[in-house]
């Protein structure tokens, strides 16, 4: 048996076989939808005019609030906040309004420009601290962690010190867009093919959108061309426009906008701001905090409360705040509603963790390594989360010891101060930072997972699972699971495509918990399938059933051995039931919201990762010039999946802090809405040398599959290391007496402008 197969598509991605949904073949007389957009961030429509959109050429018709025969909804939170189409209100640049629907998709496209809309304009807000200063509602309710006695213990620390920061959203940039192809059958039927993260989700909006049962709806996902949490509810529109289109007339119709189109109308990263106050110690240890979190979340509520609550559960990051108090303030903007995004709201509490470590250090003159090994969580004491979880499984000062001894942080750091002593054009930096994250949904019912196990009359296997392949390896990870279940080659199992009609009320594929939910519920299968096949080997061979082994394509039955397949067929023709329906539930995991108290995370993930930087001081600019990281997986099921996984949310979150900018103009048009004008890090910004390491060591002391962890999002905010490393270069610049405050992104402007007011400082100073 292989042990570390590659990635089931691997071929068909690179060769181009790989089929994605627009690669369906159209039925013929297929139609095409497109969506029209609003010009306005905020504003009442006094006149909707369509007349020339349905006479442009080759228009069928047009889809408006009034044609929806259900509701016209698709909140994923039941708030009823989300309209598919704006009615006589608009609340953000870019909210569908209607949708043409004609013969071609480049008919359906140019008809949707033809509109005569009349505005009322409307005041409007655009960014979070702008939302709270007017006094704009949450779109959710706030949330608050509190442990101790912090007001007290803030005045009585011998150090205090107060800051804020900005923290910029996130396009997710997949290279597949939304897409969603639509084919009417019988009566209400309407199986829908789409591109989402979240199938069930979808079967459920469409259903409701056409005033169906969930049973009429089925949606199909073979694979997507990437994720990222942006297709965990903003496929919904999409999936309900075409499914409306398909029955009003009675034929297949595809939807799929244009990149811009599709940054415009759907939802991002959350960009928050966040204020601090710290008190701490002569040594850097922390005493008090209190914090702030608001964020933008845009006209609706989506999933902005689980990102603004997941920010405050991981504000903490790796370290232990004695008293601590953290609010939320998830902000309503006229904004496109922002939603999920790898890490789902951490990373934008860890960087809060790391700019207070940063602060501290620099404030007394320390390095910033020591101050966060100051602040690490304990494992007998001082382990005691914001949220009342108690840390059981801290191997966070293991995991930075090695990677410190590895990297040569010490003896690179010095290199660096000497450098930097010397003046000059070119100053360096080098930060080494920790991640600390927590494994489960925050909405407990979703930690469950379903699967349906065949195994055929010939020995080939198939599985269906409720997680959805979008380039990160779950099927291959699952597939694996199952081969070893039954000791069988890779080759025999096949995972076929995510479907409602054989795994119903999935979770959507999110929180990295796709394989720990998933693998745990195939492996059930596979066990029934298997406690049967034993019990008929036992029976037919009269041998005791601990005697019975599954392995090397074979059936070990006492001495005699049985290939698999033909031990199959036996079993079929005595009428052994070889299917079996899979299920798991995670254990021990409860949260109280209402007193912020609970374990919403059964185990938690660790990394570190240490970066060093070179800036130009001349332009800004700067370059990375190597990266190590040590992250931990457990039991790895796929090493080179975990590798390939943490590379990726590497460079992605290091996009995020760096070079990904979004920007709104004043009338609340976004203006990074294409490649062109939106910059995600190239092959060329990756770090000059690049290490990743698993710690060889490790495993889940939870009974997770095989004993690993998740890897999908825990990475990402290993790029805070690249984030931290450009302060160090930039604070050089006065001598590293004050911390410079950058804000996210610090793209190169950021970073001159930065560099700039510190020399300014010291020369008012001189």
């Amino acid at each position: 048996m292989t042990l570390d197969p590659r990635h089931d598509s691997a071929i068909k991605h690179v060769t181009g076989r790989a089929e994605y949904a627009d690669d369906i073949p159209e039925p013929i007389g297929t139609l095409h939808a497109y969506l029209g957009l609003s010009t306005r961030a905020h504003a009442r429509v006094v006149v909707m005019d369509l007349a020339a959109v349905r006479a442009a050429p080759g228009v069928v018709g047009v889809l408006t609030e009034e044609d929806i025969p259900g509701e016209n909804d698709v909140s994923p939170t039941g708030l009823k906040d989300e309209p598919i189409f704006a009615g006589p209100l608009v609340q953000f640049w870019g909210q569908p309004m209607f949708a043409v629907v004609a013969e071609t998709r480049d008919a359906a496209r140019r008809a949707a420009k033809l509109a005569d809309i009349t505005y009322e304009d409307l005041p409007h807000v655009l960014d979070a601290a702008e939302a709270r200063a007017a006094q704009y509602p949450y779109v959710t309710p706030p949330l608050k962690l509190e442990r101790g006695d912090v007001a007290p213990a803030l005045e009585a620390a011998p150090h205090r010190l107060w800051g804020q920061m900005r923290v910029g959203g996130q396009d997710h940039m997949y290279l597949e867009g939304h897409i969603a192809f639509a084919i009417p059958g019988e009566d209400e039927d309407v199986v829908v093919h789409s591109s989402t993260q979240h199938p069930s989700e979808a079967q459920h909006m469409v259903a409701k959108v056409l005033g169906v049962n969930s049973n009429a709806v089925t949606v199909n996902v073979r694979r997507m061309g990437g994720g990222f949490g942006g297709k965990e509810t903003q496929m919904n529109l999409f999936c309900a426009v075409a499914a409306m289109a398909a029955k009003k007339w009675h034929r297949a119709v595809k939807i799929r906008p244009d990149r811009d189109d599709d940054m415009s109308a759907t939802g991002k990263r959350h960009d928050f701001v966040i204020d601090y106050d710290v008190g701490f110690d002569a040594d850097g240890k922390v005493h008090a905090v209190d914090g702030d979190f608001a964020a933008r979340c845009g006209f609706s509520s989506d999933l902005s409360g689980p990102v603004t609550d997941r920010a405050l559960f991981h504000a903490d990051n790796a370290y232990f705040y004695p008293n601590v108090r953290l609010t939320s303030h998830p902000m309503k903007t006229n904004t496109v509603s922002n939603t999920a995004f790898r890490g789902f709201g951490g990373p934008q509490g860890v960087i809060a963790a790391e700019r207070i470590m940063e602060e501290i250090a620099y404030a007394l003159g320390k390095d910033t390594l020591e101050v966060r090994r100051a602040n690490f969580y304990g494992t007998e004491d001082r382990n005691v989360t914001p949220y009342h979880q108690t840390v059981e499984d801290n191997i966070m000062p293991r995991i930075v010891d090695e990677l410190e001894a590895s990297a040569k942080y010490q003896t690179r750091r010095k290199a660096i101060l000497a450098h930097n002593a010397k003046g000059g054009i070119t100053r360096k930096g080098i930060a080494l930072t920790p991640v600390k994250f927590g494994i489960s949904f925050t909405a407990t019912w979703y930690n469950q997972a379903g699967s349906l196990v065949h195994i055929y009359n010939d020995g080939s296997i198939a599985l269906n699972h409720g997680g959805t392949e979008m380039g990160q390896g779950l099927n291959t990870k699952v597939a694996q699971i199952a081969a070893e279940a039954f000791g069988v080659d890779f080759a025999r199992v096949k995972i076929t495509k995510t479907t409602t009609e054989k795994v119903p009320n999935t979770s959507a594929t999110a929180a990295s918990s796709g394989s720990d939910l998933n693998g745990m519920a195939a492996l059930d299968g596979c066990e029934q399938i298997k406690a049967r096949l034993v019990e008929f080997a036992a029976e037919k061979w009269q041998a005791k059933p601990d005697t019975i082994r599954f392995a090397d394509n074979h059936v070990h039955i006492g001495a005699e051995s049985v290939p698999f397949s033909d031990f199959i067929k036996q079993a079929y023709m005595a009428r052994i039931q070889l299917s079996a329906a899979g299920f798991y539930k995670t254990p021990k995991i409860h949260w109280d919201r209402a007193s912020g108290k609970g374990r919403p995370f059964y185990y938690y993930a660790y990394g570190a990762a240490c970066s060093e930087v070179t800036i130009d001081t001349l332009t800004g600019e700067y370059i990375v010039e190597r990266t190590d990281i040590l992250h931990d997986v457990g039991r790895s099921l796929n090493a080179q999946l975990d590798i390939g996984q943490i590379e990726g949310a590497f460079i992605q979150g290091m996009g995020w802090l760096t070079t990904e900018e979004l920007w709104w103009d004043k009338q609340g048009q976004l203006r990074t809405h294409a490649p062109s004008t939106y910059k995600i890090p190239l092959a060329s910004d990756r770090p000059r040398i690049f290490n990743v390491t698993l710690p060889d060591w490790s495993e889940n002391r939870e009974n997770t599959i095989k004993r690993s962890k998740a890897v999908g999002e825990p990475p990402f905010m290993l790029g805070i290391s690249v984030f931290e490393a450009l302060s160090m270069a930039v604070a050089s610049v006065d001598d590293y007496k004050t911390c410079p405050r950058l804000d996210a992104p610090a793209t190169p402007e950021c970073v001159l402008m930065a560099v700039e007011r510190l020399r300014k400082g010291r020369a008012d100073v001189s």
